[in-house]
């Protein structure tokens, strides 16, 4: 009993080394993917394709990846190769060019760009700076001649750059707001750049020689979207981070349920729950470091790679680091294994119930309305004139914050109904969303960061427990699974999809503003149709004698996973 009971010890402590090192290191790189993309020079459509689809690979992925490998070698090798392979696919966005040679630069930060300017503009280069100013210099002159006239992006206030500080200021400012707010200009040089020999197909009277030019503009059309070189850098970056996404997808999974069988081999699986927090943890202290280390850098680290791409070498080394961790974990490979579509089941238990399905409907808008904050909240918090500081420090209040919370989480459960949290939830979110359109400091976002804990963490409680009371035995984890997959997979990619265009056409207050009416109408009609519902609570009997005993596995005496059942099997097996 002593050795099991130290053997549980040792594969917890672990698991949440494990996931502190994996929370730093997926907060050291996804939150800045956007901003990273930005400098890249993609524009706020082929960035909301790019989230959208990473997004949609994760869901589509992890019902596949639940499927372990049998053997304990087997299980060990996907773990290292999906590390590694994460590791690679992370490094391979860093070699990517940008599309636009001035974007990172227009991009840096507000004040070490100013000062960089500033110093050209001189031609007194201060210590630090002259290696940057020629690398620049370099870059510019050796990309122009390659890119296309068509195609080459404007490269407003250039002639300016030597003018004087002033004008480096107003020019910073105007690139900053044209990503963020539409002009007609753009619309109209993209209208004349993508259709250059439309008119000249119509001066021919044949009707032949009409649609062979017609073909040949479509073809041309095509053909141009292949070689401009934006379009290009598009498709690298999704491939590279479409594969990221699925190999980071593979680990997490393969990692947690491999834990997770272990625990409940061994009957543990009540100390699961709370692992979570390490990810939490490990992800505040992730985000601010690496934020705090790019913030001392210069705005490029070479001709071609922004300071920017140490957020992914920040999450190569991490990843590295939790391989070597993944050594020593137990390996408990289940005797029989249950090939039944549990994600079709799940999907039947979540029809089955009015309230489970109001609340699956509510985490598909929570998903997709989030998405505009993930996506595009640091490219504001950029324009404001924000360091890298502050936007790690976002993250980390809101993580914080809903650690914090959760220790309050069983008087919040008792005090109130779970319709009362959702309300206050969905209200916050709104809330939420409503300030960010009027965002006015970089640092106002930590104050909002804050109404997280609920807007996130106390809208998660009251639907897993809503799902639990519907669950059947063994059934749990699948539902919570499907939940996710409705938030992440479902709204999150289409709200990602979606909110990119919106901000091309109508800037992101708009989309904030959008998304805020959009939750306070769902947030009425819930409360009306929750009202209509019948009062009558399905208990969870597996549960219930949980709850009433330690000693009682959370399954009945049919279930194969019963402790006593256990016991014998492996006394005969001994």
């Amino acid at each position: 009993a002593m050795s099991e009971q130290w053997d549980v010890g040792r594969a917890l402590a672990l698991s949440g080394l494990f996931r502190l090192l994996q929370g730093a290191g997926r907060a050291c790189a996804a939150p800045f993917l956007t901003l990273y993309l930005r400098h890249l020079g993609l524009p706020a459509p082929l960035v909301g394709v790019v989230a959208g689809a990473k997004h949609l690979a994760a869901a589509l992925w992890a019902p596949l990846c639940s499927r372990c490998p049998k053997g304990r070698r087997k299980r060990r090798l996907l773990v290292a190769s999906s590390l590694l392979g994460s590791a690679g696919a992370s490094l391979l966005l860093t070699l990517i060019p940008p599309a636009d040679g001035d974007a990172g630069y227009k991009y840096c930060n507000a004040s070490q760009q100013l000062g960089d300017r500033g110093a050209a503009a001189a031609t007194v280069p201060g210590p630090g700076t002259s290696s940057h100013v020629s690398a620049v210099t370099n870059a510019k002159a050796t990309r122009e001649p390659e890119m296309p006239a068509p195609y080459r992006p404007p490269l407003r206030g250039l002639k300016k750059e030597t003018s004087g500080l002033g004008s480096a200021a107003i020019d910073l400012a105007g690139n900053a707001e044209e990503s963020l707010y539409p002009t007609e200009s753009n619309e109209l040089s993209l209208f004349k750049t993508t259709l250059p020999a439309a008119g000249g197909s119509y001066e021919s009277g044949n009707l032949s020689d009409h649609r062979k030019d017609a073909q040949g503009v479509s073809f041309e059309a095509v053909q141009n979207i292949f070689q401009d070189r934006e379009h290009q850098i598009f498709l690298m970056v999704l491939g590279a981070v479409v594969l990221w996404e699925l190999l980071a997808t593979s680990l997490e999974w393969t990692v947690d349920e491999n834990l997770y069988e272990y625990l409940d081999f061994v009957d543990a699986t009540d100390r699961y729950g709370k692992l979570w927090i390490w990810s939490y943890l490990g992800a505040s202290v992730g985000a601010c470091s690496i934020a705090v280390f790019v913030d001392q850098l210069n705005c490029f680290l070479s001709s071609t790679i922004t300071r920017l791409a140490v957020h992914f070498y920040g999450y190569a080394l991490l990843i590295t680091l939790s391989l070597l961790v993944s050594v020593f974990f137990p390996i408990h490979v289940p005797k029989r294994t249950d090939h039944v579509n549990k994600t079709a089941k799940a999907l039947a238990l979540l029809w089955s119930d009015g309230r489970a399905i109001l609340y699956a409907i509510t985490v598909f808008l929570t998903g997709a309305a989030g998405s505009a904050v993930q996506n595009f909240l640091f490219w504001q918090m950029q324009d404001r004139g924000s360091s890298e500081l502050y936007m790690g420090l976002s993250v980390a209040v809101g993580l914080l914050a809903e650690i914090l919370l959760y220790f309050f989480k069983g008087k919040l459960l008792r005090t109130f109904s779970s319709v009362k949290i959702v309300a206050v939830s969905l209200s916050l979110l709104a809330v939420q969303l409503l300030c960010y359109s009027f965002l006015w400091t970089a640092w106002s976002v930590l104050l909002v960061q804050i109404l997280s804990a609920f807007s996130s963490g106390a809208l998660w409680w009251v639907v897993n427990m809503t799902v639990d009371d519907i669950a059947t035995p063994g059934m749990e984890r699948s539902l919570h699974a499907v939940l996710q997959s409705l938030c992440y997979g479902g709204g999150a990619s289409l709200g990602s999809f979606a909110g990119g265009f919106v901000v091309k056409h109508f800037g992101l207050a708009v989309l904030y503003r959008a998304w805020c009416v959009c939750l306070v109408l769902w947030l009425f009609l819930i409360l009306i149709v929750q009202s209509k519902l019948p009062r009558q609570k399905k208990i969870n009997y597996s549960r219930l004698l949980a709850a009433d005993s330690s000693d009682m596995s959370d399954s009945d005496e049919e279930n194969e996973r019963d402790w006593l059942v256990k016991a014998m099997k492996d006394e005969s097996f001994n």
